[in-house]
């Protein structure tokens, strides 16, 4: 699947698409932080969460972050290597699952 998108900026910041995981599906396997640790890491409680352009965890249920354009194929081979089918790329402009369990 080809995604085309904008960049916000010179942040390198893919404004199309944000990354979000579901956190009863992890398994706590760690390949996301892996393949995409400036994205994804596992915290204390062994699951996986993503992280927002100031490094921060979003720990919120649902909680979703940009997906950096420079990235985008570590998010997807993230998402086609994780275990748990818990992570999910999706359009911010309709959220619609691009890539995940949910992808058409």
């Amino acid at each position: 699947m080809t995604v085309h998108s904008e960049t916000a900026g010179s942040t390198g910041i893919q404004a199309e698409l944000e990354v979000w995981i579901d956190q009863d599906l992890c398994t706590g396997d760690g390949i996301c932080a892996q393949y995409a640790p400036e994205v994804f890491e596992l915290d204390i409680d062994g699951l996986a969460y993503v992280k927002g352009p100031d490094d921060e965890l979003r720990q919120s249920p649902g909680a979703t972050a940009p997906v950096p354009s420079v990235l985008l194929t570590d998010v997807v081979a993230s998402v086609r290597e994780c275990p748990g089918e818990c992570i999910h790329v999706r359009r911010t402009a309709d959220g619609a699952e691009v890539y995940g369990p949910g992808a058409g």
